[in-house]
């Protein structure tokens, strides 16, 4: 590689990684600004919904998640005592347990949703073509 296309490639990631980080921000703030919790709280809700019988195992639902949470046990605590998600053993694992999402939590999802959607669009979609996007989402694929 080339010394002009190491300082692209250097330039291409600290784009892609502000342009992550900053557009997660709008999110969050818009989010904020609804009264909704975190976004990170409806990646939780939106994999528990998705997965069978509405529960993962604790290790599961970490994989599962777009947003990386550094202490993913405090937050199904804070989330369990909201009333959002419950805990049930597992029967052939004594040491693990599933998290589960309740009638709440579901709710909760989809009134973040439209708030969420909407921040998609003004602060990511809106910003490209649907051949922008697809190109985008090719490119990105590769990763």
């Amino acid at each position: 590689m080339t010394q002009k296309s190491q300082q692209l490639a250097a330039t291409a990631w600290a784009r892609l990684i502000r342009a992550q980080r900053t557009a997660l921000e709008k999110v969050e703030q818009d989010l904020k600004e609804e009264d909704f919790p975190p976004l990170v709280w409806y990646d939780v809700l939106l994999e528990l919904e998705r997965a069978p019988e509405g529960m993962l195992r604790h290790r599961a639902l970490n994989d599962e998640m777009l947003l990386p949470k550094h202490n993913l046990t405090r937050l199904i605590d804070r989330m369990e005592k909201q009333g959002l998600v419950c805990r049930k053993s597992c029967n052939i694992d004594k040491r693990g347990s599933f998290v589960c999402i309740l009638e709440k939590g579901k709710k909760l999802r989809n009134k973040m949703w439209p708030v969420y959607e909407k921040a998609i669009e003004r602060h990511f979609a809106g910003k490209f073509s649907s051949n922008e996007l697809n190109m985008l989402a090719d490119l990105l694929a590769r990763l």
